[in-house]
């Protein structure tokens, strides 16, 4: 019997997704799913939706195991096949909201922060030390387990489970599958109501750079190049939109695929604090022109925390509970290392030569091959030298926040921080390293201690 523990499970509606797919692939079916959480109730309501999934698409055929706390972890672990990362160390409060209230003291405004910028740096100092420990666990108790890691931030947290410990693993974002349909979108060629699934369309793409900030390299339809063309309207939809009063939610993407020639898989609210231009004191005037949502993350963590009731009902609560499969890759991953038949995913891997103007040391977002040989990452060779050197900015606070992790050493907490291209851009160096100093001592034993 394949053994999936879920690290985080009380993520419920990312855990129908995820789970939900394994029952939808006759490999996974049978399955023990190990749920693990440190938040009882939340626990136990994932535990009872996907009691009612398996049940009614399932024939029953999973076994659910709950495992509350550190004190289990192990147990939840042990045997694993297959380990799901979807754990968020801090929570709402008080973690994500000091990310977000203590760089504002500085005149620092951030929209999502969990990937980049001083909230993406905090996050994975609050996370990797949590991650290195099931790690640890993981080389006791279950070896060759992989684990799919799904928590941002994504290149932090998967460059350090490669570099920290021996444990097997792929880090795995949604922007890939969407990336194109996103592009497509945003110039109004694309509408689902009218013309369908968009996998249908005969679209194709070569996608490769980091987490958050890949490149769509290549873009054809039925095969003719389609480039040029979508760089053309790009160039027009910005000169329609900016500073406007029709609102349009992704005009910093296009507007980069104006000046650097490529598009990016991530969205315009995070692409804004990924780069120095566009958050800017100095010119408050582009917040409204290019319509970026400030304060983007607590204002969703609010709402959703609101909701939760509603959903709640409709998820935990609903005995005619179904599932579709989802984009999401963790299921034929799965699938593919056991049975063999081979899977493309958008994985993050260690670079290795993949990508060969980027660091080897460095967790780029490459096409890779699965099959019973693990996930594989597949050779890009070098990008356009414009978009390798806008990678560099991010991948420099990536090395170094990792290293503050491995090292506890608070010099590289300030490196990351100095070198991070929102914040540098603002700040003076004399406030960045107060920032830091304040968030550290505000997040107390979620931190360890530095030296």
């Amino acid at each position: 019997m394949t053994k999936i523990a879920f690290m985080g499970a009380g993520s419920t509606v990312f855990t129908k997704n995820v789970i939900g797919d394994c029952m939808c692939r006759e490999s996974l079916r049978n399955s023990h799913i190990a749920l693990y959480d440190i938040n009882k109730k939340r626990l136990m309501e994932s535990a009872k939706m996907l009691t009612t999934l398996n049940r009614n698409i399932n024939e029953g055929r999973l076994k659910i195991t709950t495992h509350l706390g550190v004190p289990n972890r192990k147990n939840a672990l042990k045997n694993a096949d297959f380990v799901v990362n979807a754990i968020q160390v801090g929570g709402y409060e008080p973690a994500t909201v000091n990310d977000f209230e203590i760089p504002k003291k500085y005149g620092l405004r951030q929209t999502i922060a969990d990937t980049l910028g001083i909230g993406g740096i905090f996050r994975a100092l609050r996370t990797i030390p949590v991650m290195l420990d099931f790690a640890r666990e993981m080389e006791e108790v279950c070896p060759d387990a992989w684990v799919l890691n799904y928590t941002n931030p994504m290149a932090m947290l998967t460059g350090a489970m490669l570099r920290g410990t021996s444990v097997k693993t792929v880090g795995l974002c949604h922007s890939v599958q969407v990336c194109v349909q996103s592009l497509m979108t945003s110039l109004n060629r694309y509408d689902e109501t009218k013309d369908g699934p968009f996998e249908d369309l005969g679209y194709r793409a070569k996608i490769a750079g980091i987490n958050h900030m890949g490149w769509l390299l290549e873009l054809t339809k039925d095969g003719k190049d389609i480039y040029p063309e979508i760089r053309k309207l790009g160039l027009k939809t910005v000169k329609k939109y900016r500073g406007g009063k029709e609102k349009h939610n992704n005009l910093i993407r296009l507007e980069l695929m104006n000046r650097f020639g490529y598009y990016m898989t991530e969205s315009s609210e995070h692409n804004a604090e990924y780069t120095p231009y566009w958050i800017k004191s100095a010119y408050p005037e582009l917040i409204d022109e290019y319509f970026i949502p400030l304060d983007e993350y607590p204002r969703r963590c609010v709402n959703q925390i609101a909701n939760w009731n509603k959903r709640h009902q409709e998820i935990c609560e609903n005995p005619q509970l179904d599932h579709k499969l989802s984009h999401e890759y963790g299921s034929g991953i799965m699938n593919a290392i056991i049975t063999n038949e081979p899977y493309q995913i958008g994985g993050n891997v260690l670079n290795h030569g993949l990508i060969t103007n980027l660091p080897d040391n460095a967790v780029v977002e490459v096409p890779c091959l699965v099959d019973s040989n693990g996930v594989q990452g597949t050779y890009v060779g070098a990008l356009p030298p414009q978009c390798a050197a806008l990678n560099m900015t991010n991948i420099n606070v990536q090395l170094l926040t990792i290293e503050a992790a491995l090292t506890q050493k608070k010099e590289h907490v300030y490196h990351a921080a100095m070198l991070d291209p929102h914040t540098s851009a603002e700040l003076k160096i004399d406030d960045i390293i107060a920032m830091c100093d304040e968030l550290i001592d505000a997040h107390g034993d979620l931190l360890p201690k530095y030296h």
